[in-house]
């Protein structure tokens, strides 16, 4: 898989890029990440990539050409399956939107900052619209880094124990089981006696009850897909 990701702040990117499962998973040449600056896509001295909102009001708006071009020098290369802006008031992210993602070739992510973007890039170059949940930040960039984590731990190869992503939480709609380990009593608190019972199958229900009882307690009895 390769995944562009497109941003006026490309130092924010650069270390969650570097370390652990994602800077593994480059390693591996499993996926391939590329951050792409907006500025090298200006023409002014001043590389400006925002400009004061049509209309008046506060704040300042990204500006469409440096997107525009930068996405068609990237589509001259490869076919992309997603053009994907990062936006709060997006479709809301969910475990089930990173597992099509993870299986998709190659993806554009394009990250706000400011005020917004012109629309017209959000309307003419984006496939799809994501936001992380119902709040504001103050750019898509760890918008992206979020979407970029869910999406590559998932593809096989990436963890070391490939069943690990399949048990997560929200995976088949459940919240995750508490998990435990070593020491077996740590001040006074034990854990549950059946995962040290050795049985796999009640360790197997055990589980799977824990995992029905945390989703209707947090989740009510709604998926949690």
């Amino acid at each position: 898989m390769r995944i562009d990701i497109i941003t006026g702040l490309p130092k924010l990117l650069e270390s969650p890029l570097q370390e652990s499962i994602l800077k593994r998973a480059q390693n591996k040449e499993i996926v391939e990440i590329v951050v792409h600056d907006l500025r090298a896509y200006t023409h002014d001295k001043h590389n400006t990539i925002d400009d004061a909102p049509y209309g008046g009001g506060a704040g300042m708006v990204l500006k469409p050409e440096p997107f525009f071009e930068c996405v068609e020098a990237l589509k001259t290369q490869r076919q992309y399956d997603e053009i994907i802006f990062l936006a709060a008031d997006g479709e809301i992210f969910t475990q089930k939107i990173a597992t099509q993602f993870s299986l998709k070739k190659n993806l554009i992510l394009m990250c706000g900052h400011y005020k917004g973007v012109d629309q017209r890039v959000r309307e003419a170059l984006a496939t799809r619209e994501i936001s992380i949940g119902d709040y504001v930040l103050t750019g898509g960039e760890l918008a992206a880094m979020v979407v970029v984590d869910a999406i590559v731990r998932l593809i096989p190869g990436v963890l070391n124990d490939g069943e690990s992503a399949l048990t997560d939480s929200f995976q088949d709609g459940m919240l995750g089981c508490p998990q435990y380990t070593r020491p077996s009593e740590y001040r006074g608190m034990t854990i549950p006696d059946v995962l040290l019972s050795g049985n796999h199958h009640e360790i197997d229900q055990w589980r799977t009850e824990q995992r029905e009882q945390r989703t209707r307690r947090l989740r009510g009895d709604s998926s949690a897909s």
